[in-house]
């Protein structure tokens, strides 16, 4: 006989807790004369029964996907270290006002007259934001980061292309972030490298040794995958400028600079910002995401179309942009992250704003400082919202960043960003962002500090972790090249 607790690590699949003739549903005596649906659809409109589909009572399903649900970390049960996407408490309040009936459950086919909520929340979100950055104007219709990135690419080519050539290759540090490449390849753009310096930054002399009339503009990432500030950034921006490139920032990492500085200030062209990283709006599978992108004056005319005008008392959507690039989003983006957004702003203010970049800049360099005596760091310059260790140290008894990040989970955290960014080999990212408490973090440290020392004195602990876990340390090269992607039944279960 099979005994289960309530609470189990080992829960069944639906189809093993199928019964035949089981339902988890009900319906009322037909009230209509019954017809049969061959007659009535034809024989190619009519699904025969699924073979093996589970038949399960209600309550079944619900125990077994709340169940399921408990195995999942989330950000309101711990601490996400996980660099560069981060993963951060989202203000309650945000998803109160998103779920306000007005805004929830606006059309975007609605017509402009019973759309001027919604677009003059666009509007103040747009103007926001360009205050913040330090920019000219803002689209909000990209879906994601990624897709600002692209946005942002393609409104340089059109600006180019109008000059009368939109030239060849992008330039972008080996500290950028990994889509910066695959994005400037998208837009048609071949990549050259740059290589960084010893701090992590630009360097400057490989930048002026690289920059020709071949060159569009320079993609970098500020601050960037190393935590680190470009410092040379206002003379890398002059000159790229000065050979009639532009510079395209990637505004992932804003939220180490809002209040503090503003990229418009030191030479930016164009730049995306990632509303579920600095602005809290949800992430990963609490999306959808945002990816606005903000320019430069010189840039405005090629933005996505429509453009939000005003027009007498009225918002207008302006489709009349005959150098836009065209739409690059369905309708004007995704709303509901809007909203979130636009709450964060202003449920901070700018004073608060700023108080969010110090907590975040002063946890990582606390987390910094704990952790400096245990694992090595690459780079000595001074970081912002994160930290980027190696495993050197650790690699040297046999355990890599892996074996940490997954020893990690038996204390209770999820990983931090392991192996990236590439430029240090065996990297541990680790962003606390600004939401953290000390508590926590230090909760975080002594974890990292107790694995470091398991290291040095039973390093086939951690080896072999997770040890608590449902699943236990699983053979990655066997899965990744032999995965199974279909559920087939297993003799004895």
């Amino acid at each position: 006989m099979k005994v289960r607790p309530h609470i189990t690590q080992n829960e069944d699949l639906l189809f093993e807790m199928s019964s035949p003739g089981k339902k988890g549903y009900q319906l009322p005596a037909l009230d209509v004369p019954d017809v049969d649906p061959l007659a009535a659809l034809g024989a190619a409109n009519v699904r025969a029964e699924i073979d093996g589909f589970p038949e399960v009572s209600e309550v079944e399903v619900i125990r077994h996907f709340t169940r399921l649900s408990t195995w999942n970390y989330a950000i309101d049960l711990g601490l996400y270290p996980l660099g560069s996407c981060t993963m951060k408490y989202n203000p309650r309040v945000n998803e109160l006002v998103a779920r306000l009936d007005g805004l929830a459950w606006a059309h975007p086919y609605q017509p402009e007259s019973l759309s001027q909520g919604a677009m003059k929340i666009i509007v103040q979100l747009e103007d926001a934001l360009a205050e913040i950055t330090g920019m000219d104007a803002v689209t909000i219709e990209p879906a994601a980061g990624a897709h600002g990135e692209l946005t942002g690419i393609l409104l340089i080519r059109a600006l180019l292309e109008k000059r009368g050539n939109p030239r060849k290759k992008i330039l972008i540090p080996d500290s950028a972030h990994g889509t910066n490449p695959a994005t400037a390849a998208i837009a048609g753009y071949e990549v050259e490298n740059i290589r960084s310096n010893e701090a992590g930054g630009i360097d400057l002399e490989v930048l002026a040794s690289a920059m020709n009339k071949d060159v569009a503009g320079l993609m970098v990432t500020n601050p960037n995958t190393l935590g680190v500030f470009e410092e040379s950034i206002v003379k890398a921006a002059a000159i790229v400028h000065a050979k009639g490139g532009l510079v395209f920032m990637d505004g992932a990492n804003m939220n180490a600079l809002v209040g503090i500085a503003r990229p418009g200030d030191f030479g930016v062209d164009v730049m995306h910002i990632n509303l579920h990283k600095t602005f809290s709006t949800p992430h990963g599978g609490g999306g959808p995401g945002g990816g606005p992108v903000a320019v430069k004056k010189i840039l405005e005319p090629f933005l996505p179309a429509p453009r939000i005008r005003r027009v007498g008392k009225n918002l207008k959507f302006d489709y009349k942009r005959p150098r836009s690039i065209g739409k690059v989003r369905a309708f004007y983006g995704n709303f509901g992250v809007m909203v979130r957004a636009l709450a964060y702003i202003l449920a901070h203010g700018g004073e608060g704003l700023r108080n969010a970049t110090v907590d975040a800049v002063l946890n990582a360099n606390y987390i910094r400082k704990k952790l400096e005596p245990y694992f090595d760091l690459p780079y000595k310059a001074p970081n912002m919202h994160e930290v980027v260790f190696s495993d050197d140290r650790q690699a040297k008894l046999g355990v890599r960043t892996g074996d940490i990040a997954k020893r990690l989970i038996d204390y209770g955290f999820h990983p931090y960003t392991v192996s990236f960014p590439l430029i240090v080999h065996g990297a541990l990212m680790i962003e606390p962002t600004e939401t953290e408490s000390l508590r926590e973090i230090d909760v975080f440290v002594d974890s990292m500090i107790a694995i470091a020392k398991e290291i040095e004195t039973d390093p086939q602990l951690v080896l072999t972790a997770p040890h608590t876990t449902r699943t236990s340390k699983v053979d990655e090269v066997t899965a990744a090249r032999k995965p199974v992607v279909r559920w087939r039944p297993v003799a004895g279960v």
